[in-house]
């Protein structure tokens, strides 16, 4: 079956991902983003492992190494600015902490959308409202009032994902908090920056500055201990309020890089959070991403598995003519492995940097069951060589 409709919703990394290979596997893909454009900037991701590989199989290794931020690596320093510990970009291979393959989200998210935009439908600002399926295909109706028919229909809307909810229920049922708060935005580099990320860390904190490509900039970053997050993940001004108050008496640089906040363009907070399902798919419709399988930021793998996930679920589903409940249920099989490996490290680390957290089971780089586990979440998946 050719020309098979598909809608995607979400345009950031996994939505224009999996737009990729359903469109080079036939179908006839639209994808619907709420927001107005794509957003820039956003935290560094990276690629690792088998993820360069579904890069070079997209034919955008090129594109995505012309656009990472060439960061060295990453210092670790004391209140004064002293280097407690070094990491470089060579260690374990170009896989380590900081990955050969590192890209600012936004800008992985214009390579995609820049390769996809001339065979794929773009919707921006519309959002679907209603949803309704049945054995043929799926009727939904757009904010704006148009009312579409596809055979199938992806969500990769992210954690707070707006199709996981119509769909599979309440926000509540999937994710899990782990306790920490994560934000940056772009800020002027007045901090005499170079090629190097430095980070400071103090009890429950963390501040830091990250370079880009634009060596005028740098990325703020910072983290706290927070069990009681309620902040609108939309409120940005009550983020901004809450950031200030979390890093009161922080030292270091903080204060200079706090000052910057009220006038930033790209500002970002959430909760470091985790998406837990039972099953990534209903019917005519299956998540993608962290809309449902969210690691949280620190396990430095959401974009490896939200790149994998698009390549296993398109080729799953053209495997298997189209018949979602066997292209669903083959794409899960593949990928379940994958994301608990890397689910379970994002639960290491964060535990790592929270005051009182279990420490039981700790990130020991030495022990053969945190190398096993490490492998397990960068080569932990196999790629199928799906005919096009």
């Amino acid at each position: 079956m050719s020309g098979i409709r598909v809608l995607v919703v979400g345009a950031s990394i996994a939505g224009p991902a999996v737009a990729h290979w359903l469109r080079r596997f036939g179908a006839e893909v639209t994808v619907v983003e709420r927001a107005e454009e794509l957003r820039p900037g956003g935290q560094a991701v990276d690629a690792r492992g088998v993820t360069k590989e579904v890069i070079r199989r997209m034919g955008l290794d090129a594109a995505v190494r012309a656009a990472r931020t060439e960061t060295a690596g990453a210092r670790t320093v004391d209140a004064d600015g002293q280097v407690l510990e070094s990491y470089s970009v060579d260690d374990h291979g170009g896989d380590g902490y900081i990955a050969e393959i590192e890209i600012l989200r936004g800008d992985l998210s214009r390579v995609l959308y820049e390769d996809t935009r001339a065979g794929v439908e773009y919707i921006f600002g519309d959002r679907v409202v209603e949803l309704t399926q049945d054995a043929d295909g799926v009727d939904v109706v757009f904010a704006s009032g148009d009312r579409r028919r596809f055979e199938l229909v992806v969500g990769a809307d992210g954690l707070h994902s707006g199709l996981r909810a119509m769909v599979f229920g309440p926000h509540e049922e999937f994710v899990r908090h782990l306790g920490l708060v994560l934000a940056f935005y772009t800020v002027p580099n007045e901090f005499g920056l170079d090629r190097w990320l430095i980070d400071h860390q103090a009890v429950g904190r963390s501040a830091g500055l990250r370079p880009i490509r634009d060596a005028t900039q740098a990325m703020a970053i910072f983290s706290f201990a927070a069990g009681d997050f309620e902040v609108d993940h939309r409120d940005v001004e009550a983020q901004k309020r809450l950031l200030r108050e979390r890093m009161e008496g922080m030292g270091w640089l903080t204060p200079r890089i706090l000052a910057h906040l009220a006038d930033t363009p790209d500002f970002y907070l959430d909760q470091v959070a985790q998406v837990v399902m039972d099953s990534w798919s209903s019917g005519r419709v299956a998540l993608l991403g962290d809309a449902a399988f969210s690691s949280s930021p620190m396990s430095g793998q959401g974009t490896g598995l939200a790149l994998v996930g698009a390549y296993l679920l398109a080729g799953e589903l053209a495997a298997a003519g189209w018949d979602p409940k066997v292209g669903f249920a083959a794409y899960e099989e593949r990928m379940r492995s994958f994301v608990e490996a890397n689910q379970e490290i994002g639960r290491l680390h964060a535990s790592s940097l929270i005051p009182g957290a279990d420490a039981e089971t700790s990130m020991d780089p030495h022990a053969e069951w945190f190398a096993e586990l490490i492998d397990r979440a960068l080569n932990g998946v196999e790629l199928p060589d799906y005919s096009v």
